[in-house]
């Protein structure tokens, strides 16, 4: 087997209930949780919609 051509560093923390923080290694810091049809069909209460990491996932691959 071959070496890893890259290996991605980040830590991920629980802000508060659906709410995460991930921080990557040069120092970037992304929030998510859940949003609207998620959150009504698993009925979700939150304080604060933020982007789903599914959404983070679409939008790297659209860059």
């Amino acid at each position: 087997m071959s070496e890893p051509l890259y290996t991605a560093r980040a830590t991920i923390r629980k802000v508060d209930g659906m709410h995460r923080r991930a921080r990557l290694e040069d120092g970037t810091e992304v929030d998510f949780g859940v949003h609207g049809p998620i959150m009504r069909h698993f009925r979700i209460e939150t304080r604060k919609e933020l982007p789903l990491p599914v959404d983070y996932i679409v939008a790297a691959t659209g860059g």
